[in-house]
């Protein structure tokens, strides 16, 4: 690197070398990172009136970066998270810059002493069972089409798996069609190449068989109408299209997060205790999943009130695998 004052180089060896070889971050982290900058760069060449290959590591200035963050939230409409994640990622590139040159250890401090936004937490929305089972009948099953439409919502149901996970997912990766009591099960590959199993309900079990019979096992499970694997946008508007068709969905905001709560939610209401709901959503820390005990007080709270004014009997304590085979059983 000849000149270190010049930006591009730095942004090149960042963007493809530091995260993705040192750092090892998740391909969806990889990308948030550069489409942090796809917005920053132009934001910044418009305001100093310099083309985006000529720019200078310190052009990138605190008064800068906090227009650029105003910006999202007032001309592009992005929330306080989003706002928050494209600063972690300009701090994140000041800190290894100044880490290689010590003649940026100044700008690097001014950098990272721009602090995130305090962001309201955002409430958990969820659907009933018999909201979720309408849902999953939308698709019609007469269709080649229908038929992988609803073996992927229902694969999100039952697995709570995120769009990632699903989009990955293999024929190899499934184990169905088990002798004996071996329940089938599906290999998830999560957040951080992080690896976990979910057992599938037998309807699960019989509608991924369907659907994959035929394949090699490293062919994506999931196709779309195009015979290609399912993008993560494809999903989305997949969930979207099915929820506007389910009259007390049409004016909710339903995406594949709202199932990923909505198995958890369901699996509390089976009597799962949070550290098994943890394990099977594949949280790294319990403190992520304390979120669906608020709304287990919440249901407990309504059962309370419909109670009659008798003296309550003491509630039989939930087993762990009671919970989960009462989950699994339940459609």
């Amino acid at each position: 690197m000849r000149d270190l004052r010049t930006l591009g180089p730095w942004l090149r060896r960042f963007l493809a070398d530091y995260i993705f070889t040192e750092r090892r971050l998740a391909r969806n982290t990889q990308m948030s990172y550069r489409d942090s900058f796809t917005l920053l760069l132009p934001f910044i060449s418009t305001k100093i009136r310099k083309s985006a290959d000529r720019l200078n590591v310190e052009d990138i200035t605190p008064a800068l970066i906090l227009q650029f963050l105003a910006h999202l939230e007032e001309s592009r409409s992005c929330s306080v998270q989003t706002r928050n994640q494209r600063l972690t990622a300009i701090r994140s590139f000041a800190r290894f810059v100044a880490s290689r040159d010590p003649a940026h250890l100044a700008w690097c401090a001014q950098i990272r002493a721009i602090t995130t936004k305090k962001a309201a937490p955002q409430p958990v929305s969820w659907m009933s069972r018999d909201e979720m089972e309408a849902l999953v009948t939308v698709p019609d099953r007469q269709t080649l089409r229908g038929q992988a439409e609803h073996a992927l919502l229902l694969f999100l149901y039952n697995t709570g798996a995120r769009v990632s996970e699903a989009t990955r997912l293999e024929v190899g990766d499934l184990q169905i069609s088990r002798r004996g009591d071996n329940h089938a099960l599906v290999t998830l590959h999560g957040k951080g190449n992080k690896i976990r199993q979910c057992p599938l309900w037998a309807r699960t079990e019989d509608t991924l068989g369907e659907l994959i019979q035929g394949r090699e096992t490293c062919e994506p499970v999931f196709l779309s109408r195009h015979r290609k694997r399912y993008t993560r946008f494809g999903v989305y508007r997949l969930v979207e299209r099915c929820a506007a068709q389910v009259p007390s969905l049409a004016a909710r905001p339903i995406t594949p997060h709202v199932i990923r709560h909505t198995c958890a939610c369901h699996l509390l209401q089976a009597g799962v205790d949070l550290n098994t709901i943890r394990a099977w959503l594949g949280h790294v820390s319990l403190e992520t999943t304390n979120i669906y005990a608020e709304i287990d007080l919440e249901m407990k709270a309504k059962a309370m009130a419909l109670c009659s004014a008798a003296a309550p009997r003491p509630e039989r304590p939930w087993k762990e695998n009671k919970g989960v085979m009462a989950f699994l059983n339940a459609i």
